[in-house]
């Protein structure tokens, strides 16, 4: 295997979903006191989700509270209720090469557009005769980090234990 040409630095974010939002609204704004830092709504991915955010400034995490649009219609974003969990990475174009060559599948759609306006692309959550790496039944969000979110994470990793 060659040397990995990227970093995971840190999680971006965690989705959790359910048929209907307001019960995950409940736990997460209401009884945490995450805050709401914005909606998306999507007819293609069916989901209509509620941005929220732990902590702040580059170690911000995202926890995204989704419902489907229409509990009939794929993708199906309340039937796993942690629907996935996104990990910044510091060059994501590069990442996709070199796992995509080390036999990683991923999911439809390529790299693309992201709710919260990042480049994102997904893992595969099943593995195929073509490419044996997936998620092991965990849908995984790869997401480019932007350039503070980058130095904040070297910062961290170069200060003193």
């Amino acid at each position: 295997m060659t040397t990995r040409p990227f970093k995971v630095l840190g999680i971006q974010q965690i989705a959790i979903g359910g048929p209907d939002k307001t019960r995950l609204q409940k736990l997460w704004i209401d009884m945490l006191g995450l805050e709401v830092t914005g909606t998306f709504r999507s007819e293609r991915e069916n989901v209509d989700e509620d941005i929220c955010a732990i902590g702040s400034g580059s170690f911000k995490v995202e926890v995204d509270l989704m419902q489907p649009l229409d509990i009939d219609k794929k993708p199906a974003v309340h039937s796993t209720p942690l629907n996935h969990v996104g990990l910044w990475i510091d060059d994501l174009p590069l990442a996709v090469q070199w796992l995509t060559a080390q036999g990683v599948r991923f999911a439809s759609g390529g790299i693309r557009a992201g709710a919260a306006g990042f480049d994102i692309c997904f893992l595969h959550p099943r593995a195929s005769e073509e490419f044996p790496i997936s998620g092991e039944g965990v849908l995984i969000e790869l997401v480019q980090a932007p350039s503070e979110v980058v130095a904040a994470f070297a910062r961290l990793a170069a200060a003193p234990n």
